[in-house]
């Protein structure tokens, strides 16, 4: 009895490369929010870029970005990197920026 699916003939590469192409896709959208991220960033002051920079690598790992945002804002303010008066206004500004990256 002839197979219905003899005349389409998919191949294990062609299997392998649609499931690439697929995972391409899927990545483009992060490398565009990071860089829709990275330009926001670029508006922001020395110390919301020093806080942006700071919680980066956090936020691309999975964390919160309210979370990692206070952090790494509380840490540099108390270790004198960045005006302590302002820290909040700078780590809004750059928990904007920030949340490109997750979305």
């Amino acid at each position: 009895m002839p197979n219905s699916l003899t005349g389409l003939r998919f191949g294990r590469s062609t299997s392998v490369a649609l499931c690439f192409g697929a995972l391409i896709a899927a990545s483009v959208p992060a490398l565009a929010d990071k860089t829709s991220a990275d330009a926001c960033a670029a508006g922001l002051n020395a110390d919301g870029k020093a806080i942006y920079a700071a919680s980066l690598p956090g936020i691309s790992s999975g964390g919160d970005v309210r979370g990692v945002v206070t952090d790494k804002t509380r840490s540099l303010a108390m270790g004198g990197k960045i005006d302590r008066g302002a820290a909040r206004t700078n780590a809004e500004a750059a928990g904007q920026c920030l949340a490109m990256v997750k979305s």
